[in-house]
């Protein structure tokens, strides 16, 4: 097991080291990751909205404890030979303590890498006092090397979500502080135009994820490429689309007795077999 995570996490650091930007899918439960392995993805990330929606509850914050959502993310990497990244929220307590429990608990559940956020449940004060942030990702990089595995740590910043007043010059101060702090990858979702994301690929030091799916254009990978981003995700979107054909086709059948929606479904033969070459990869 540790061989195995030592080998996926250099797999998985070298991505963020060589040139151009490299698609990291998140996937809610082991089908859709071994859906995602298949088509030829060399890292698929977890998305905590997801797993909620799957659930059948809301995104919220700590919606899951996190054993339970760690618990669904140690069935996806379970299910697929790939590095898989963990969407470990806030860390899952203010504390520096609470988050580098979280980072070996991630571990143990098959992640070799994984992200923090930088903010807190309080809306008069929505994002952690820059230090106390810095500290919590310090914590998080110290955890991750007693481990012993390489593990790629991704700080965010989430000054675009919570409405700063500055958020882009407040995302530059944050992602270096965290930079310096020990993280890998640097994340500012909410960032969306071409301008924007590459004057903060140019001010940020170190690799940059950057979201597609959220909302409005997406830009493609080639066109983030060009701009200087190492890492493209996609957070919940997949899962949100995967509703979005649930739901069109609940109102097809309640509203009009048609199932038009199954000329796109895939065979019951080929999800069969496709699932049943995934064990036979695992035996």
């Amino acid at each position: 097991m540790t061989d195995d995570l030592v080998a996926k996490g250099r797999r998985f650091r070298d991505l963020h080291r060589r040139d151009g930007a490299f698609i990291m899918p998140n996937a809610w439960n082991a089908g859709s990751a071994r859906m995602l392995s298949l088509a030829g993805f060399e890292a698929i990330a977890t998305t905590s909205a997801g797993v909620c929606f799957g659930k059948g509850l809301p995104d919220y914050e700590d919606r899951l404890t996190r054993e339970e959502m760690l618990a669904r993310y140690a069935e996806i990497a379970a299910a697929v030979d790939l590095p898989v990244s963990g969407d470990l929220e806030a860390g899952y307590g203010d504390t520096p303590e609470a988050v580098a429990e979280t980072i070996r608990l991630s571990v143990a559940a098959g992640m070799v890498g994984g992200s923090i956020e930088d903010h807190r449940n309080d809306p008069a004060a929505p994002l952690y006092d820059i230090e106390q942030a810095a500290d919590r990702v310090r914590a998080a990089r110290e955890a991750a090397d007693r481990t012993g595995i390489p593990y790629t740590l991704t700080a965010r910043a989430e000054c675009y979500l919570v409405g700063h007043p500055d958020p882009f010059a407040e995302s530059v101060r944050r992602l270096n502080r965290y930079r310096e702090a020990g993280a890998d990858c640097l994340y500012a979702p909410g960032v969306k135009d071409a301008d924007t994301i590459a004057a903060l690929v140019a001010a940020v030091d170190g690799p940059v994820n950057v979201v597609m799916g959220l909302a409005g254009a997406a830009l493609s990978a080639a066109e983030l490429s060009a701009l200087g981003v190492r890492r493209i995700s996609v957070g919940g979107s997949l899962a949100r689309a995967t509703f979005a054909v649930i739901r069109d086709a609940a109102r097809e059948m309640a509203e009009s007795g048609t199932f038009s929606f199954a000329e796109k479904a895939i065979s019951d033969r080929e999800l069969t077999a496709i699932f049943a070459g995934f064990e036979d990869d695992c035996a």
